[in-house]
C-alpha cells in the first residue's frame, strides 16, 4: 500500500470528497485503485471562518510501483510504514521464575500484556481494589467525603488514567510504532474504532473502566495472574560491592513471591513505596515537576474563541487550548491535563490532604471545560533529599485542606479577584463541578509566593490568546499538586533495569519516564521486552 499525506478538504466536505481528492492528487482513475483507510485525521483551526481537515490515508491500488515511480519526487507519497507490533522473544516451554509487574495504571497494565503475550505468565499485583469496586470507592470521597487510602483515583485497576480524560496522544518519539499496537490493543478491549485515525484521541472515564476489565482477562485468559489489594511491603535484595539483584517481594500480607524480575510500574503517588525503596538502597534521584490550580470556564467559551462559527460542529468537538507563558520571575506556567466538557475531581490519596485533577468522559459534553495552570519548579526549590519533592508536595495538600475548611471541600477563589488579590465571597456565572465542595476564600496563600505571582501574570497573558479566559467569574480550585512523579528511579539505558538493583525495572510514571496514559503503556511495552530479554538469557 502506498501512505499519502496532506491531502486537505474542507470541514463540511461530502462523503465522496476523500477518494476524490486521493484520485486526483495520484493521478490515476477509480478503477486503478482497490480501496483506502484513514490513517491520521487532524484539523486546523487557524482561520475559524475556513476550518479544514488533513487527511493521511493508505491505498490500495493495482500498480503501486508505477505510481511511486511517477511520484517519486513527491514527498507525501511513499510506501505504507509497517507499523505492526513484532514479539522480541517468546517464553521457553519450562520458566524458572515468573516476572511480577506491580501496579495496573497503563504501563502496568502493557507490560503484564505484552509479557502474557510472549508466554511469561507475570504476576500482576495492584494495591488497591478491582476497578469497579473502586470505582464505588472514589464516588465515597466525591458524594459523603469519605477517603479510602487504598481504594481511590490514584490507586485502584486502572491507575489514575482510570478517572482522567483519557487522552491517547503523546509527542514522545515512536520509532517502533509502539502507540499503534496500544491504539490496537485497547480497540479489542472496546474502545471506539476512531482511536485509530482521530489526531487527538480519547476515550473517558466510563469507557476506560469497561476496558481496563477487558484488558485483564486477556491477560489472564495468557496465563498471567491479577492479585488486588496486595500492596508490596518490602522488596528482598542481596547486595555485593555496592550492586543488588532482587531475589523476592514481600506483600503486606506477610507472603513472599520469589522472583528475579519486577517490573515497577507503581504510579506517581506511591509514596510510602518510594521510601521503602530509598530505605533498601536502590537509586532515587528528585525531579522537576509543576504545581498550580484547576481552572474553570464555560466550555461554549473555549468553543467560540477555538471554532468560531464551526463551533459545535461533531466532527470538532468540544475545544481543547494549550497555553505557556514564561513569567518574568523566570518560572514557566503553562496549561495541563486539558479536559474539554469534563470535571474536577478530588485525587487525594491521603487523610487531610486536598488534590485537585480534571476528569471528562467519552461524550465530553458537562457544562464546564477545566485545566491545571500549573507552574514548574525543580528540586533547587526542595533540596536537601532525594524525597523532598513528596514533603513539597505534602506541605500544598494539607494547606489545601485547610483552606477548604478541613472537610475534603477544595479552596477556591474567582479569577477576576485572585487577579485584583482579594477574597472571593460568592460564585458568579461559573459554577465549579468539584465534589465534594468549593469553600470560596483567597488562594494566595495556596501555593509558594513565586507561583501565585507567575500565575497572576500569566492569566491576563491568556486571555489575549482566548479572549475571556481571564474572566471574573472564572473558577480557580486548588490544589494541583499530581502533575508528574517528584522522583526519578533511574535506569540503564539499555536493559531498563535500575542503575544499582539488577532485575528492577522502574516504569511508567512514578519512575520518572512517562506522562500520561500513552507515553506509560509505551514504556510498559518497552519495559516487558526487556524483561523478556533479560529472562531469556538467564534460561
Amino acid at each position: 500500500m502506498l501512505r499519502l499525506n496532506e491531502i486537505q478538504l474542507p470541514l463540511d466536505h461530502p462523503e465522496d470528497a476523500l477518494q476524490a481528492a486521493i484520485l486526483a492528487r495520484l493521478g490515476i482513475s477509480a478503477e486503478e485503485m482497490l480501496g483506502y483507510t484513514i490513517f491520521r485525521r487532524s484539523y486546523d483551526a487557524r482561520k475559524k471562518t475556513a476550518v479544514i481537515l488533513t487527511y493521511s490515508v493508505d491505498v490500495d491500488l493495482k500498480d503501486e510501483s508505477a505510481i511511486l515511480k511517477r511520484m517519486k519526487g513527491d514527498r507525501s507519497v511513499m510506501p505504507t510504514p509497517d507499523t505492526n507490533y513484532h514479539f522480541v522473544a517468546q517464553a521457553p516451554g519450562q520458566l524458572k521464575s515468573r516476572p511480577v509487574v506491580i501496579g495496573t495504571g497503563p504501563c502496568g497494565l502493557f507490560a503484564g500484556l505484552i509479557l502474557a503475550q510472549m508466554g511469561f505468565n507475570p504476576i500482576i499485583l495492584e494495591r488497591g481494589k478491582a476497578v469497579r469496586e473502586r470505582t464505588k470507592d472514589t464516588w465515597g470521597l466525591w458524594r459523603k467525603r469519605e477517603l479510602q487510602p487504598e481504594s481511590n483515583v490514584q490507586f485502584g485497576e486502572g491507575g489514575a488514567g482510570t478517572f482522567s480524560d483519557g487522552k491517547l496522544w503523546t509527542q514522545i518519539k515512536d520509532p517502533k510504532h509502539y502507540g499503534r499496537k496500544v491504539l490496537t490493543e485497547f480497540v479489542k478491549a472496546d474502545a471506539p474504532d476512531e482511536i485509530m485515525y482521530v489526531s487527538k484521541p480519547h476515550i473517558g472515564t466510563f469507557r476506560l473502566v469497561k476496558m481496563v476489565e477487558q484488558m485483564r482477562a486477556s491477560i489472564e485468559a495468557l496465563g498471567g495472574e491479577f492479585r488486588f489489594q496486595q500492596k508490596v511491603e518490602d522488596i528482598d535484595i542481596k547486595w555485593e560491592n555496592d550492586q543488588g539483584q532482587v531475589r523476592a517481594i514481600v506483600l503486606a500480607s506477610g507472603e513472599t513471591i520469589v522472583t528475579d524480575h519486577v517490573v515497577l510500574a507503581i504510579g506517581h503517588s506511591a509514596r510510602d513505596t518510594f521510601q521503602m525503596l530509598y530505605d533498601r538502597g536502590v537509586y532515587i534521584e528528585a525531579k522537576p515537576f509543576s504545581l498550580g490550580f484547576r481552572i474553570e470556564h464555560p466550555q461554549s467559551l473555549i468553543d467560540r474563541c477555538r471554532f468560531g462559527p464551526s463551533a459545535g460542529n461533531p466532527i470538532l468537538g468540544a475545544a481543547d487550548y494549550k497555553l505557556v507563558h514564561h513569567s518574568t520571575n523566570g518560572r514557566a506556567v503553562y496549561s495541563f491535563c486539558m479536559c474539554p466538557g469534563g470535571t474536577v475531581v478530588a485525587a487525594t490519596s491521603e487523610p487531610g490532604r486536598v488534590v485537585t485533577n480534571g476528569m471528562s468522559q467519552y461524550s465530553r459534553n458537562e457544562r464546564n471545560a477545566n485545566s491545571g495552570i500549573v507552574v514548574g519548579i525543580t528540586p533547587d526549590d526542595y533540596p536537601g533529599h532525594p524525597l523532598a519533592g513528596i514533603a513539597f508536595q505534602r506541605q500544598w495538600e494539607s494547606r489545601a485542606f485547610e483552606l477548604g475548611g478541613g472537610t475534603y471541600d477544595a479552596p477556591g477563589q474567582l479569577v477576576g479577584d485572585f487577579i485584583a488579590g482579594r477574597p472571593s465571597t460568592t460564585l458568579g456565572s461559573v459554577i465549579p463541578s468539584y465534589k465534594p465542595g468549593v469553600h470560596l476564600g483567597d488562594l494566595s496563600t495556596a501555593l509558594p509566593d513565586y507561583a501565585i505571582a507567575a500565575i497572576r501574570e500569566a492569566l491576563p497573558v491568556f486571555d489575549k490568546q482566548i479572549r475571556g479566559f481571564a474572566m471574573n467569574d472564572a473558577v480557580l480550585t486548588g490544589v494541583e499538586t499530581r502533575t508528574s512523579s517528584p522522583v526519578r528511579i533511574k535506569r540503564h539505558d539499555d536493559n531498563l533495569q535500575s542503575l544499582n538493583t539488577t532485575g528492577l525495572f522502574p516504569a511508567g510514571e512514578g519512575a520518572g519516564y512517562a506522562g500520561g496514559i500513552m507515553s506509560a503503556a509505551i514504556d510498559g511495552i518497552r519495559v516487558a521486552e526487556a524483561v523478556a530479554l533479560s529472562m531469556l538469557n538467564k534460561q
